[in-house]
């Protein structure tokens, strides 16, 4: 073997670790549930519902008798239906039935090759046609609320479609492509790698960053918005959130800045419950005080 085999074979080598290190790193970590809504006094239904090339999606219903509105809870990376109960209850406690999904590779999802925003928003867009097919009356009325990378799926859902009638977006970035080049820039890689990884992303997804950014979509959506962020958030800054605002300065748009918050801070999040349900009320969600 002469020395320019060698070094082919060794570039190869090194490309295709490079690769291989790029969709590892990329992954969405799986954060099983360990607790049920029974372990915090909620009666639910449990489901797992078709969606795309046959995988299935997990779902916990907290219903509430009588009631024909429903608010669909989506995670964040990472993050599961557990995690969200905390930002359920409230809703549930004023009479709200709760939906919560996991996107697939995420709780007791299935599996698929990736994830990625556009994929939370086709799980989450099944679990809706599912919704006014298999429970029409008491999804006369939806709202979504979504965290991080749920909160961009919301958006870009509730921007494609006629019967959402509020949105709720927690921790929202403006712009993957700005977030991912912020997140690349920590390993100091070379501006002209960065932009590689970038086009490469976008080719693996199927989809522009342009296509789904929150900048965009919430111009799109006509209904009451709701854009909640930490002011302490170091993964995705409030500046984030004031930019979606600035781009998109119509009266139906709220910002609710959330002081010592940061990104993963549901608990400071429920603590301003009582905003989040009075946005809804305000948008016409007849909920009732707990």
């Amino acid at each position: 073997m002469n020395i320019l085999t060698i070094a082919l074979l060794v570039l190869a080598l090194i490309i295709i670790s490079f690769f291989v290190i790029l969709h590892i790193g990329f992954r969405a970590p799986r954060n099983r549930q360990t607790k049920t809504p029974n372990d915090f006094g909620l009666d639910f239904d449990e489901a797992y519902i078709p969606t795309i090339s046959g995988k299935k999606l997990h779902s916990w219903l907290l219903p509430v008798e009588g009631s024909h509105e429903i608010l669909v809870i989506l995670h964040g990376w990472g993050g599961n239906t557990e995690l969200m109960l905390p930002l359920a209850t409230p809703f549930h406690q004023t009479g709200m039935n709760v939906l919560l999904l996991d996107s697939r590779n995420h709780g007791k999802s299935d599996s698929a090759i990736f994830s990625s925003l556009p994929r939370f928003a086709e799980d989450l867009s099944t679990v809706l046609d599912w919704l006014k097919k298999e429970h029409p009356i008491l999804s006369q009325k939806i709202a979504l609320l979504g965290h991080s990378v749920g909160a961009g799926a919301v958006l870009l859902e509730a921007s494609k479609r006629n019967d959402i009638d509020a949105v709720i977006s927690i921790s929202a970035f403006s712009h993957a492509q700005l977030m991912m080049t912020r997140y690349l820039q920590n390993f100091h890689l070379p501006s002209i790698l960065i932009a590689f990884i970038l086009k490469y992303i976008q080719w693996v997804i199927g989809h522009s960053f342009s296509s789904f950014a929150p900048i965009n979509t919430v111009c799109k959506i006509g209904v009451p918005i709701l854009i909640v962020h930490g002011k302490d958030d170091t993964t995705i800054p409030v500046e984030d959130a004031r930019a979606i605002m600035a781009n998109c300065p119509e009266p139906h748009l709220t910002l609710l800045e959330i002081a010592d918050a940061g990104h993963e801070s549901v608990d400071k999040i429920e603590e301003h419950s009582d905003e989040l349900v009075g946005f809804l009320r305000k948008a016409g969600f007849t909920l009732t005080p707990p």
